[in-house]
């Protein structure tokens, strides 16, 4: 599965933390791992051990961002002009939420590719305005963690 795909799924799953309560969530994460395999065409294709590597780094990568949601979510609203987090699209709150995970706390991900991942993921799930909103809050974001 590409790192792409792998993102979107992750993007998908970090969607519900707004509708679903805490103590739902593990059965909503468990729910979604064991569909992986049925899902879509390119999970097919993976094989049983490709596909439990990917629900692993899957698993490990939300229960990641949920434990830095709070740091995250004030981050957002910071770099928000004001606005909470209650009035923004709830597309455009998960792309956010993704990018500025990966950009301050996985290493693996390199700043640029977390804000085009999100921009792409804005474009696919959001509105029209979506691409150029979270490209604007992630860039102040990445500046930010340059001039620290």
């Amino acid at each position: 599965m590409t790192r792409k795909k792998v993102r979107e799924h992750l993007f998908q799953m970090l969607f519900v933390l707004d509708f679903y309560p805490a103590e739902e969530l593990d059965s909503q994460v468990d729910s979604f791992l064991e569909e992986l395999g049925t899902r879509s065409e390119s999970a097919k294709e993976e094989s049983e051990e490709g596909l439990e590597k990917v629900r692993a780094e899957l698993k490990q990568k939300f229960y990641a961002v949920a434990e830095h949601l709070e740091e995250i979510d004030k981050k957002i609203e910071e770099k928000s002009n004001g606005w909470s987090l209650q009035r923004l699209a709830k597309a455009d709150i998960t792309a956010l939420r993704l990018a500025i995970y990966e950009i301050l706390y996985d290493e693996d991900v390199p700043a640029g590719v977390a804000v085009n991942e999100a921009v792409e993921l804005a474009k696919r799930f959001g509105t029209d305005k979506s691409p150029s909103y979270v490209n604007g809050v992630l860039g102040s974001v990445v500046r930010d963690c340059t001039e620290e």
